[in-house]
């Protein structure tokens, strides 16, 4: 029950149009007009059937001019950049995190006041159960300074939540005790990744065609509607040594968000048509386990979302697919960026604005879901957490 760009073992080098078909998952569920619109440039954007109550999938691609090498490039010039209005903060943990990779983290004025009266089974973020109790025995909310006392330990919390994660893995991730039911992330994150075919984890874990080339923990706080939402993600590129087929896979997994989200997988990458060809796509997929799509009026609520997130990837595969087409058309300028510094540098600015589809691949689902709340208007305090 998932879309992604599958590498065809059978599959035999084709020219035309018409083998754009074999690299496309049959659940993608896409229509002669998509591939037309495929074949005219346009991204052709679908919703995937959810496996799951609260899971919304989206899946989308593009024709694009951007070979893997620049594709990767852009990629890594760009993480851990703020370069879209709807991304309020953003940083990169190092290999050996410190205090230092959150300076420049805030939290919320809101959050921090709900945490005032924040306990087990009743919080308006996202908390484990321990960290809860370490607010209310920690931070002196009688002090003047209750505000920076409670940020200090919130960043805290995350560094030893992150170093713990770098240190065990999936066995560290937390449980989400906010409501009087609590959440593990690490089984919501298995069940979406159980959504992904089996060509992903084999990729994974093949190194005969496939190598990990970067491994990175980044952290970003994005506008959504009526409470910004602070996300860390786990993400790994993963290159293909093969002719075709998928030639690099991002995976990112959201290991903690403090509102709205009990867990978010997150698929980008780039493929090329057929062996002995040109001709590139980027696609993109989400699987997220959303609050909101739960308890009454779920349906619509879902119907909303889905839409949402629909048109929403539909804009930014365009625009990331035009800004990727520019780069090429500055290198067939001024040739490549090892021959002139001024190519190099307009190369890394313009690939800064990629970064809100490579970087933050769940924070689709989290404007689409953003956008309904702003249209419900539902009131503070009214939300899920």
């Amino acid at each position: 029950m998932v879309a992604i760009i599958l590498f065809a073992q059978a599959i035999q080098a084709q020219r035309g149009f018409a083998s754009v078909k074999n690299l496309i998952h049959e659940n993608a569920e896409f229509d002669s007009a998509d591939f037309a619109k495929l074949e005219q440039g346009h991204p052709a954007v679908t919703v995937l059937p959810a496996r799951h109550k609260q899971e919304v999938a989206v899946y989308g691609l593009v024709r694009v001019d951007a070979p893997a090498e620049r594709f990767l490039q852009s990629f890594r010039d760009t993480m851990a950049t703020r370069s879209n209005s709807a991304i309020l903060e953003i940083g990169r943990f190092r290999s050996v995190p410190s205090i230092d990779d959150l300076s420049t983290l805030t939290m919320e004025r809101e959050d921090i006041e709900d945490l005032k009266s924040c306990v087990v089974g009743n919080c308006e973020l996202k908390l484990s159960a321990e960290m809860i109790d370490q607010f209310q025995k920690t931070v002196e909310w009688q002090s003047s300074d209750y505000a920076t006392q409670a940020t200090d330990l919130y960043k805290r919390m995350l560094l030893d939540y992150v170093r713990d994660y770098l240190t065990r893995g999936d066995e560290a991730l937390i449980e989400y005790a906010d409501k009087s039911r609590t959440v593990s992330v690490l089984q919501g994150q298995r069940a979406l990744l159980s959504s992904l075919p089996a060509f992903f984890h084999q990729s994974r874990q093949d190194g005969n065609s496939f190598s990990t080339v970067e491994n990175a923990i980044v952290w970003s706080k994005i506008k959504f509607g009526l409470k910004p939402v602070l996300a860390i993600n786990h993400i790994m590129i993963f290159k293909n040594k093969q002719e075709f087929g998928p030639e690099i896979l991002i995976l990112s997994k959201q290991i903690y968000a403090n509102h709205y989200f009990n867990g978010s997988v997150g698929v980008t990458g780039l493929a090329r048509n057929s062996a002995g060809t040109d001709e590139h796509y980027l696609f993109y997929e989400n699987h997220s386990l959303a609050d909101a799509l739960q308890g009454l009026f779920s349906g619509i609520k879902r119907r909303v979302i889905e839409r949402e997130a629909a048109d929403g990837l539909k804009s930014i595969l365009k625009g990331t697919q035009v800004r990727l087409d520019s780069l090429a058309a500055n290198e067939n300028e001024t040739g490549p960026p090892s021959q002139t510094a001024s190519t190099w540098k307009r190369l890394r600015v313009s690939s800064k604005q990629v970064v809100f589809l490579l970087i933050c691949v769940t924070a689709l689902v989290m404007l689409a879901l953003g956008s309904y709340y702003r249209k419900a208007n539902i009131p503070p305090g009214k939300h899920a957490s």
